[in-house]
């Protein structure tokens, strides 16, 4: 029998406009799912994003910094083996 975790829960009260609330209230009925399903995954997938967008914008600064570019071209040049992981 194998034994699975469940990842603990906190309850967490915020505000968000009426209007929002309607659409989500909708949303909800549509797909037939809890406003806390809802709200899970709408804040996971807003992480997710927000990890995304740290890492673009430090590939970005890597790719403008010359010492960085040169030092991977040398890398490049050099033979070496690299390996994904």
């Amino acid at each position: 029998m194998s034994y699975v975790k469940k990842p603990t829960l906190e309850k967490v009260t915020f505000n968000i406009p009426s209007d929002l609330k309607k659409e989500l209230l909708a949303l909800k009925e549509e797909l037939k799912v809890s406003l806390n399903t809802l709200y899970t995954d709408a804040l996971k997938e807003y992480v997710k994003k927000q990890e995304l967008k740290k890492w673009e914008e430090a590939a970005t600064k890597a790719a403008q910094n010359k010492a960085y570019l040169e030092e991977c071209k040398e890398l490049a040049e050099s033979g070496a083996e690299f390996h994904e992981y």
